[in-house]
């Protein structure tokens, strides 16, 4: 894997190398996603930071029309893609040496499926608890909704977890159904949301490993005058 330079979002760059734009870390869960497709798997790349929270995004990535979502990936020949599952069949696509989805016909097609279920579904849960990765909110009074959007996550992860044979991940090893995954991860720790043990043991591997760690990091460096999705609720420190 590449070296992270957290000054300039630069990582090995060499003639191959993709142009990623995202929003701020702490709060943009789709951005988690697309970034964690090129860092997980050691693809070289350039960060680009939107301003999603100062009135610059229309400005900063007027290049990349007509995409005008985060992320968005630039390929070394100029082209634009938007959207996640779109950024992950294509970067599939172009490094076929790279196990980005298992490698069984059967789990890569689950993998998949469970991936675009998480790109189109869940919104209850993500109106209700925004990405935040700054603290852990107490007390999230849990409605109906946003339960039965859990009790099909933890459907989703059991059923994939029949495919996983060892590894700590929804398939064994790391695929990109785990960056699917990840802010997911985040909303069920940061707002101490109900879960199984199990349920709960994935999202702790997933905040607890390094590329997460590193994307936290670099998020909770920015300040912010008036705090994005902020809820009247106590608080305690993120797990670390």
């Amino acid at each position: 894997m590449g070296i992270w330079r957290a000054a300039t979002g630069l990582r090995n760059v060499c003639p191959m190398t993709y142009d990623l734009f995202i929003g701020d870390r702490t709060f943009s869960s789709w951005s988690l996603r697309g970034w964690l497709m090129l860092e997980k798997f050691g693809l070289p790349f350039r960060t680009h930071l939107v301003g999603l929270f100062d009135g610059t995004m229309a400005d900063d990535m007027a290049d990349l029309a007509p995409a005008r979502l985060v992320p968005a990936l630039r390929l070394p020949d100029g082209t634009v893609v938007g959207e996640t599952m779109a950024i992950a069949e294509t970067l599939h696509e172009r490094h076929p040496d790279v196990a980005m989805w298992p490698a069984d016909p059967a789990a890569r097609a689950t993998a998949r499926w469970l991936s675009a279920e998480m790109a189109s579904g869940f919104g209850a849960l993500r109106v209700a608890c925004p990405m935040q990765l700054s603290h852990v909110k107490e007390g999230f009074a849990l409605p109906d909704d946003v339960a039965a959007d859990l009790a099909r996550i933890e459907t989703l992860w059991a059923h994939a977890r029949a495919f996983a044979g060892a590894g700590p991940w929804l398939f064994g090893a790391y695929s990109l159904a785990d960056a699917f995954y990840a802010p997911v991860c985040a909303r069920i720790v940061g707002y101490d949301l109900p879960v199984s043990d199990g349920a709960r043991a994935y999202c702790q591997t997933t905040i607890s490993d390094a590329a997460f760690q590193a994307w936290r990091a670099e998020g909770i460096k920015v300040t912010y005058d008036t705090v994005p999705y902020e809820m009247d609720l106590p608080t305690r420190p993120w797990p670390v």
